[in-house]
């Protein structure tokens, strides 16, 4: 069986806010590790405030982290000189999640999308506008309309400019940020789909950061769910996804919207377990996985099958 090296790995990685005023010093990302392989799709997934695009920032090395290791390519991101970091950006972009505010208004489309280009020096300049052209196919718009300005297009359309801006300069690793939550069920549909077949074409991974929980299994082949800042289960997608077993992805999952009334009434009847001990917990308090928590010391991971883990801070009964 030939193992695959991950295209990118992630081990260990905290993000802290220092204290400002009144607020404390605020841990958002909390020892989190994962790896994505190339051409696959790992969801990110849990409740805003979880961390989530703390984290695909830090991954990108958009937000300065605490501690931590980050590589592409078997490449330590974290503590590589600046002027080698601005090269290998080119193989890792971002797709932002409000395709209204991610484009400049004076800009047209051809303007926005040579910006990276000359930034990478990624094409000649008498190829600028054929590149452009070849994007905006890509993406399935007519090269056309290059010279109109966003306020022209749709929300879908722009949030295809903003993949075809990220695609530029032929990344192999695309973090998307909340890519489709700003745009009608229908044009998520379309958006999903391009994203797929964009996928298969350039061989790309994605961190799919989501809360759509529909949209997650139906995008990704794995799945990490955060909580206060630490994935607390992950697996292959149908792992996680039949079989949900940290007690904050069954609420997670219970929480979620599904087509036959009389079990969502259920639902909406029934009392949740309360949130804040589903990590920490209460010392003394006894877990789903029938061990005893603290709130401190490390976070040991549990195998619930090959491949398919939770965390659990606990100390021996």
């Amino acid at each position: 069986m030939t193992v695959v090296s991950p295209l990118v790995s992630v081990q260990d990685l905290s993000v802290s806010f220092p204290s400002r005023g009144r607020h404390p010093a605020f841990m958002a990302v909390n020892g989190v590790s994962f790896d994505i392989a190339p051409g696959e799709t790992l969801g990110l997934v849990g409740q805003s405030g979880s961390g989530k695009t703390t984290t695909g920032r830090a991954v990108l090395q958009l937000q300065k982290i605490s501690s931590g290791s980050v590589k592409l390519r078997g490449r330590e991101l974290t503590t590589m000189p600046q002027g080698e970091l601005r090269r290998m950006r080119r193989h890792m972009q971002f797709v932002l999640q409000n395709p209204y505010s991610s484009l400049h208004p004076r800009m047209t489309i051809a303007q926005t999308l040579m910006e990276p280009l000359i930034v990478h020096e990624a094409v000649p300049k008498t190829r600028y506008r054929e590149r452009v052209a070849e994007l905006l196919e890509l993406v399935s718009m007519d090269p056309s309309v290059m010279d109109r300005y966003p306020h022209a297009f749709s929300g879908g359309q722009r949030q295809r400019i903003v993949i075809a801006r990220a695609l530029a300069v032929n990344p192999d690793f695309v973090v998307c940020d909340e890519p489709v939550s700003a745009l009608d069920v229908r044009t998520q549909a379309q958006i999903v789909s391009l994203l797929h077949s964009l996928q298969e074409k350039l061989k790309l991974s994605y961190l799919f950061i989501a809360h759509d929980l529909a949209i997650v299994r139906e995008v990704c082949h794995k799945v990490a769910v955060m909580y206060r800042g630490e994935i607390v289960e992950k697996g292959e997608v149908s792992q996680v996804y039949d079989n949900p077993s940290h007690p904050y992805t069954q609420i997670l999952f219970d929480s979620a919207p599904v087509l036959d009334p009389a079990l969502q009434r259920r639902r909406l009847q029934m009392t949740p377990p309360d949130p804040s001990v589903l990590v920490a917990g209460r010392p003394d308090e006894k877990c789903a996985l029938g061990e005893i928590h603290t709130e401190t010391g490390t976070v040991p991971w549990h195998e619930i099958s090959p491949g398919h883990g939770v965390s659990c801070r606990y100390r021996p009964a």
